[in-house]
């Protein structure tokens, strides 16, 4: 028999200096491990004059579920009177499973439109996209992490394989209105692009209130891949991101797609600098010989667990590209097309 299924959190409201409402509801995205979805609502409770939903959570039944209970003790509990009838607006902040996969289950129950950045329409209304050039260009980046070899880098590589098999979300959903930085959203999100976790992920500011997405997180630092491999991510464009974010003027709270609230979001900002700092100075310590991506995340992370293993190792791509571009670090070929990474004398 399986164990019975804890009841929801009842969720979190903020409101915002204009007096919009903004419920953070906590979903499980995948197994141990939640997403959050935002409910944005204007005018008065009873009779409101505009309600979005920010994101979707996951696919699968447990997560659909939460959010149609969690969305349920809006109603019950804080007396909103919205519906997925009258829900109008749905954005997407960045087409991740944890964050996109449930859009099916939500279009099935609102003909609210979706609005997304511009670059993630594609994968949105598309998300098959084109299984052979992906295949391709994935066996093209094993090799370049140089996973050729027999045991974890044959487990790695089929690992990849498998990530490059799946899909964002479950089946195509057409978006209705394409989003650029400096948008202004049916005149309540002002949209501000911010790759870098991912290329097309926007961050939407409401008031004195920011959903950051997940660029700016309480607990965690994003993952992060190479550039190389998807436009728009890497540490340039998130370190840039950062320094965006940074400057702007007037924000009170921090709202991130995991966990809870930031108050202090701006110090959360130089932590994720310093964290990234540290990064950079231990890649360059471990690479003072030719060295290929899958040994170079082994020695980094000594004690490195099969879960973490593919995201450990974009994020050290990552860091390597970054360096590389900077000058840190020297990359060379192996035969066998794996790159090979060395501390730059200087």
């Amino acid at each position: 028999m399986s164990a019975p299924t804890p009841p929801a959190a009842v969720p979190v409201r903020h409101v915002t200096s204009g007096g919009t409402r903004v419920y953070t509801l906590s979903v499980p995205a995948f197994p141990h491990f939640a997403a959050n979805i935002f409910l944005v609502v204007r005018g008065e409770r009873a009779a409101p004059t505009y309600t979005a939903l920010v994101d979707t959570g996951g696919s699968h039944e447990a997560s659909t579920a939460a959010l149609e209970t969690g969305l349920d003790t809006i109603r019950a509990e804080y007396g909103e009177a919205w519906s997925w009838d009258t829900l109008n607006r749905v954005v997407i902040t960045h087409p991740h499973p944890d964050h996109v996969a449930g859009l099916p289950h939500v279009r099935r129950r609102t003909t609210a439109p979706v609005a997304a950045h511009a670059g993630a329409v594609p994968t949105i209304e598309n998300p098959a996209g084109d299984p052979v050039a992906r295949q391709a260009e994935m066996e093209e980046h094993i090799r370049w992490l140089g996973l050729t070899g027999d045991g974890t880098e044959a487990e790695y590589a089929e690992r990849l394989r498998r990530r490059a098999r799946n899909t964002m979300l479950p089946e195509a959903i057409q978006v209705h209105t394409s989003l650029n930085d400096e948008d202004v959203l049916d005149g309540v999100f002002a949209v501000i692009h911010t790759p870098g976790h991912e290329g097309s992920q926007i961050c939407l500011r409401v008031d004195d209130l920011l959903l950051s997405a997940d660029h700016l997180l309480p607990r965690n630092s994003p993952p992060l891949m190479p550039e190389r491999f998807q436009r728009g991510a890497g540490l340039r464009h998130y370190l840039a991101s950062l320094d965006r974010i940074e400057a702007l003027e007037g924000v009170g709270v921090a709202l991130g797609g995991h966990d809870g609230p930031m108050v202090h979001w701006q110090g959360r900002i130089q932590q994720l600098r310093d964290r990234y700092a540290d990064k950079l100075a231990a890649v360059l310590e471990a690479a003072t010989t030719p060295i290929t991506l899958h040994d170079l995340t082994h020695a980094l992370h000594s004690r490195l667990r099969p879960l973490q293993a593919i995201l450990l190792l974009d994020q050290t791509a990552a860091l390597a590209e970054y360096l590389t571009a900077h000058g840190g670090l020297s990359e060379t070929r192996r035969e066998d097309g794996a790159a090979l990474f060395q501390r730059t004398l200087l």
